[in-house]
């Protein structure tokens, strides 16, 4: 009997994550692995087909650190706040305790999300971190006027030719955009254009409109790349102590 479970076991695939499988069905070169110049996937319909695992890098910390100073010009009580996250390295941090990260925040931290193109007028975004998800409509709805907030918020879409835009609000309250911590309101309109010039790239030219914590409206550029994967399972720690040691200054 034992003989028998050794081999049953010695016979399991290697691939139990998924993670090493390689994705079938997509452009590669001759080492194997992807070809991220080809040309990018369409949909029936002839628009580009944004489906698969993608990464980006570099912005998690701080999403506007390639702007110049005063491009994001905060009101004064986004900025004192703002310094206070940073210099308590950002102890009062949501996420710290489980809490969703909301968009745009979900976007750059450092684990892959899942882009699903629907047949039913929908596009769905699956995030690793938290095992959060994301719908966007394209069914033509608009934006709720009055909705319960939600760290996602909600989201319509269309196309303007090959770009996706995308629109969002209804986001609560005491949002964080990104690991330093500018801050969100449940006045911020988030305006996403969604670009994929080859089959490897995705390339975003995002918007931030919240005049509850900025002077004027912001924008970021950020670009992710196609990964050979899939999503593994995320496990938030609820029972976090490190985070109430954490006194900056």
């Amino acid at each position: 009997m034992r003989s028998v479970f050794l081999v049953s076991v010695i016979t399991v695939p290697l691939w139990a994550q998924w993670t090493n499988y390689p994705t079938p069905g997509v452009p590669r070169l001759p080492d194997g692995k992807l070809n991220m110049t080809a040309p990018a996937p369409k949909t029936p319909d002839g628009k580009p087909d944004f489906t698969g695992v993608w990464l980006g890098r570099g912005y998690t910390g701080n999403l506007a650190k390639d702007l110049k100073p005063g491009e994001v010009s905060f009101q004064p009580w986004a900025e004192k706040l703002y310094k206070h996250r940073m210099e308590t390295n950002g102890k009062d941090d949501p996420q710290a305790y489980c809490v969703l990260s909301g968009v745009p925040r979900e976007d750059v931290v450092p684990y892959p999300f899942k882009i699903m193109n629907t047949t039913n007028n929908e596009i769905v975004i699956l995030y690793e971190a938290l095992h959060s998800y994301r719908q966007i409509f394209m069914d033509g709805r608009p934006l709720p006027k009055d909705p319960n907030p939600a760290w996602m918020g909600y989201s319509v879409g269309h196309w303007d030719g090959d770009t996706l835009v995308v629109e969002s609000a209804g986001f609560v309250n005491d949002n964080w955009l990104d690991n330093g911590g500018h801050p969100g309101t449940e006045a911020m309109h988030l305006t996403e254009r969604f670009r994929r010039p080859d089959f490897g790239h995705i390339d975003l030219h995002m918007t931030i409109d919240d005049p509850k914590a900025y002077t004027k409206p912001w924008s970021v550029d950020l670009k992710f790349t196609r990964e050979d994967t899939e999503l593994i399972e995320y496990v938030c720690d609820e029972n976090e102590k490190d985070f109430k040691h954490l006194v900056g200054k």
